[in-house]
């Protein structure tokens, strides 16, 4: 019989999207509160993927990412999840068609040989991992560079994205070499 093993740590991230910057850095603090400081961001870039945001956050929607420093225990995502729903809703507004999100705050995390992406909905290449919340791979190392899968989100195929998720493997690798893993 295999003995199991404790999963090796990950760095934990949050995709944010909203069409009012400053709401990045308000999340960025809240979240800095229960996983520690960032020790890289992404730059704030334009977002026009798809038009499913727009009628609850309005056009000219922005994305950022930050990474955290400290690695964790990549069964903390359900929990990120559930909390960055709620950090959603703290930033909503009341309106005439009902409550409107600001901020779309999407967690995930790295490992060595991939992407991992927490969400509420279940489809068919999703996995359930606690407390309502799903996860899929979205990316994978294959012949030293992160590579999308069939059901990758289209932004998440794009060349600046697969750059800074690997610089963002970096160091994670670092900090793993660092504490010996």
């Amino acid at each position: 019989m295999r003995r199991t093993l404790p999963p090796r740590p990950v760095k934990l991230f949050v995709g944010m999207l909203s069409s009012d910057a400053a709401l990045f850095e308000a999340c960025k603090d809240l979240l800095h509160e229960k996983y520690g400081p960032v020790d890289c961001q992404s730059e704030i870039i334009s977002w026009d993927f798809t038009d499913h945001y727009s009628a609850e956050m309005g056009p000219g929607l922005l994305r950022r990412f930050i990474f955290f420093e400290r690695l964790a225990d990549p069964g903390e995502l359900a929990g990120m999840k559930t909390l960055t729903n709620r950090i959603e809703e703290r930033m909503a507004v009341t309106a005439d068609k009902g409550v409107l999100r600001r901020i779309n705050l999407d967690p995930g995390y790295i490992t060595e040989a991939k992407v991992v992406l927490a969400t509420t909905k279940d489809y068919s290449h999703r996995i359930h991992i606690g407390g309502n919340i799903f996860a899929e791979i979205a990316l994978v190392q294959k012949g030293g560079r992160f590579t999308p899968l069939a059901h990758t989100y289209p932004d998440y195929r794009t060349d600046e994205y697969v750059r800074m998720f690997s610089k963002a493997r970096e160091l994670l690798r670092e900090s793993l070499r660092e504490k010996g893993l």
